[in-house]
């Protein structure tokens, strides 16, 4: 009988997604920019803007409002609180975990929906969303989903989308994942990519993410178009982030000041539709 040597294996590495872009927050004040539809918006579609907010509460009771049509606005925070209030769309408290998600569709005014909370500070972030062709001419609607209504899967609370089978209540249009995720100091992670999200990037609240070089609060990662699982490892001191995936969006950004369109043909009904409904006294 003769004897089969034993060869020894290389383990096999699984591909992973490759970081292609890293930005810091930019500004000084309380709110910085890490996105616009002009910039990385343009490589990332249908997310095309992202603000990073970390402020004294009395910035809520400042009413500004302002236009937007063909995109959904997404606030989440990752510490403290603000009080939500549309009357009948809804109102209560938004705090980790949480979402308020505003499909502006063809038009709409808004800014005065958030006043201070319970917290003396809050930490967070305001998101936009390129909305589909189907949708972006659609009627204007708010959601509010409080926290205790928000799936989790392990470490992550699903904002928006289905991650591992687990559905967010707010109504957001599918291909679309938005997670809010806490790790603790040393522990790992991995977002396992959904088939056709090829759109894949994660910014950083606070802590840090250990890589080739650490991500730090106030980073933002957007990693090469693939189907490639993201394993991630918090730091020492733990971390907290948003993670956004996407089918990619298939049209052109056509740019208003508030707007982001499909086509001239759409932005122009959308801002058509924004004076129509101006507020009275509302800034043009």
């Amino acid at each position: 009988m003769q004897h089969q040597s034993a060869v020894a294996l290389a383990p096999t590495k699984v591909a992973e997604r490759q970081v292609v872009h890293r930005n810091r927050a930019s500004g000084h004040g309380p709110i910085a920019r890490l996105m616009s539809p002009s910039d990385l918006g343009h490589y990332l579609k249908p997310f095309v803007f992202l603000d990073r907010v970390d402020a004294d509460a009395s910035i809520a009771r400042g009413v500004n409002i302002h236009p937007h049509s063909g995109i959904a606005t997404v606030t989440v925070l990752t510490e403290g609180n603000l009080h939500f209030d549309k009357g009948d769309w809804g109102n209560g408290v938004l705090d980790y975990g949480g979402v308020e998600w505003m499909q502006a569709g063809r038009g709409i005014w808004h800014g005065d929906e958030f006043t201070p909370g319970s917290s003396p500070r809050f930490s967070g972030f305001q998101l936009w969303v390129a909305l589909p062709a189907a949708l972006e001419l659609g009627p204007a609607e708010w959601q509010f989903v409080p926290s205790r209504d928000t799936p989790a899967v392990g470490p992550a609370r699903v904002i928006l989308g289905t991650y591992q089978g687990c559905r967010s209540p707010a109504r957001s249009f599918d291909g679309l994942n938005y997670l809010l995720v806490t790790l603790a100091p040393g522990a790992e992670w991995t977002y396992e990519t959904p088939a056709g999200h090829e759109v894949g990037w994660l910014a950083v609240s606070h802590g840090a993410l250990i890589a080739d070089e650490p991500f730090l609060g106030g980073d933002m990662i957007a990693f090469d178009k693939s189907a490639a699982p993201i394993p991630l490892r918090a730091g020492t001191e733990g971390a907290t982030f948003v993670l956004g995936s996407a089918v990619p969006h298939p049209h052109d950004l056509v740019l208003g000041y508030y707007s982001v369109h499909t086509s001239q043909q759409a932005l122009d009904t959308g801002e058509k539709r924004i004076e129509e409904i101006r507020p009275s006294g509302a800034r043009k």
